[in-house]
């Protein structure tokens, strides 16, 4: 019998307490929905306000690549360390792959992130985000994520 688990959600202080990312790099606002081990929910409202917009255009600002890259880890990495054991880890990337942008996002635009994570062993984290403003993809991507404090205890011994 699988062991039903309820959804968590976190605002800025919550998620605050679960990973280590601080402004200005912390960029979701808000996790609506995250189920332990499973997957999580994220939103990212940018206003014209960001601290990137004025160099990225300010003929046309749009959302750099990188920011909308991180803000998917960022809630891909919620699917882990909202887990007690993991909670306020530090994490590090190992790689990500097949990223796709699939629509420009602007100021005023609100991107809704789905993450799921596909394994996790040895704090090793594999798994998708994929990212929409108003039902439309707008990015995706593969991550795998370390929590090196987890990984130490697995390093053979002399």
């Amino acid at each position: 019998m699988t062991e039903t688990v309820a959804p968590l959600s976190f605002d800025i202080n919550g998620i605050k307490a679960h990973q280590r990312n601080r402004h200005p790099v912390l960029l979701i606002d808000r996790i609506v929905e995250a189920v332990p081990g499973q997957r999580a929910r994220g939103i990212k409202c940018f206003s014209y306000n960001e601290w990137f917009f004025p160099g990225h255009f300010d003929d046309e600002p749009t959302v750099p690549g990188f920011v909308q890259v991180e803000c998917l880890a960022q809630t891909f990495i919620m699917t882990f360390l909202c887990q007690e054991a993991y909670k306020g880890m530090k994490t590090n990337f190992a790689s990500i792959n097949n990223v796709k942008f699939k629509r420009k996002i602007i100021p005023g635009d609100v991107l809704t992130i789905d993450a799921e994570l596909q394994s996790f062993r040895r704090g090793v984290a594999q798994g998708v985000a994929t990212s929409a403003v108003d039902g439309e993809l707008a990015c995706s991507a593969e991550f795998v994520i370390v929590i090196p404090d987890v990984m130490s205890g697995f390093k053979p011994r002399n």
